[in-house]
């Protein structure tokens, strides 16, 4: 993957060039490409998530892509619920989460594949979006909780899966059963790497899957976390592909 940086106006994109550019190199993106209304004007949203940013889901084509704006919560959010200080180009989350994500792709792992992400700056402050691949016909493992299709071999390739992530380094700051999909093969994937980071091991493993349990405990699935565990101190070869 081949990541490029573009300019148009206010708006600093950087983006994969090895599938947004034409043989001139002119990529074929724009401001237009995070504006929700642009998409909405064409017929072209194919569906919206639930959470904080309300990302859409884009007709792209042969993909369909995520659109995710960047969303403050808590009480910093009754302040400014989009803007964020300006420290530089490459410190905004969304330059950072995408520049990650596609360290994470290039090694294998199951992450959805980056297209680009847009900053937009105003003085101090900023605006951000990501745009990703969606992967086909995921769900939520909260949703498989919830509605009890979450058997004990799936469980334990989560907690596997979980296990690959942090032997390649990943701490992720908010894993919890929203942001681990599960594909129509049963596979796992892990997104929203906003404020994630890559570093030697350490305590922060165990945070992760702490947090991961708290999770699963408000989805009144708390005996779920025995058996991601299993999967995560399993040797691989037990584990799904």
């Amino acid at each position: 993957m081949r990541l490029a940086t573009y300019r148009a106006g206010k708006l600093f994109i950087l983006y994969d060039a090895d599938s947004l550019c034409d043989a001139d190199e002119a990529p074929q993106i724009g401001p237009h490409t995070f504006d929700p209304d642009h998409w909405r004007a064409t017929g072209r949203v194919a569906g919206e998530a639930p959470g904080r940013g309300a990302s859409l889901f884009l007709d792209a084509g042969a993909d369909q892509w995520v659109l995710r704006p960047y969303r403050r919560g808590g009480m910093v959010a009754r302040l400014s619920a989009t803007r964020y200080l300006w420290t530089g180009l490459e410190r905004t989350r969304a330059f950072r989460e995408l520049r990650l994500t596609a360290e994470l792709f290039s090694r294998g792992l199951p992450v959805p594949r980056p297209v680009a992400a847009g900053v937009a700056r105003h003085g101090l402050t900023y605006e951000a979006a990501l745009i990703t691949v969606r992967i086909a016909g995921a769900r939520a493992l909260a949703e498989l909780l919830t509605s009890g299709e979450a058997d004990e071999a799936l469980l334990m390739h989560v907690g596997h899966t979980v296990r690959r992530f942090h032997d390649a380094g990943l701490d992720h700051v908010d894993l919890n059963a929203r942001n681990l999909l599960i594909d129509r093969d049963d596979r796992a994937w892990l997104i929203d790497l906003d404020r994630c980071r890559l570093r030697p091991g350490g305590r922060w493993q165990a945070g992760n899957l702490a947090r991961l349990e708290r999770s699963l405990i408000k989805f009144d699935a708390a005996r779920a976390m025995e058996a991601i565990r299993r999967g995560y101190t399993a040797s691989s070869t037990s584990q799904r592909g």
